[in-house]
């Protein structure tokens, strides 16, 4: 990634692994998730992708058995074999379990307090 790339991102992005489903109406496709922010993911585009970019989408984040993240999102990036989506809407349960995990991935408080600040600024 170039670095005026990483000089525009706003949100510091998590590498983790969980199990990852995108949904549009009726259809359903298991991604492989690359990374999260409170912004947002970047998923492994599914070998029978058929989304329709111009429709609204959800991602379901299985952290633990009872515990995920679920949003509706917006696809913002197509390239190559990723997928980035963009939240549109997250509730209050499946945002205290995000900020929680980049809380404890991102190690340093100040982090994600400016990543609070920046998402309140949308």
């Amino acid at each position: 990634m170039s670095e005026p790339t990483r000089e525009r991102r706003r949100f510091h992005r998590v590498a983790f692994d969980a199990s990852t489903e995108i949904s549009q109406g009726e259809r359903r496709w298991r991604a492989a998730l690359q990374d999260l922010s409170l912004h947002g993911l970047l998923v492994e585009r599914p070998q029978d992708w058929a989304g329709n970019p111009a429709l609204p989408f959800m991602a379901r984040i299985q952290l633990a058995s009872d515990v995920q993240v679920v949003m509706e999102v917006a696809l913002t990036r197509s390239e190559g074999d990723l997928l980035g989506f963009v939240c549109q809407h997250i509730d209050l349960d499946s945002i205290s379990h995000l900020r929680r995990l980049v809380e404890l991935n991102l190690g340093d408080q100040t982090l994600l307090e400016r990543d609070l600040a920046a998402l309140s600024e949308e």
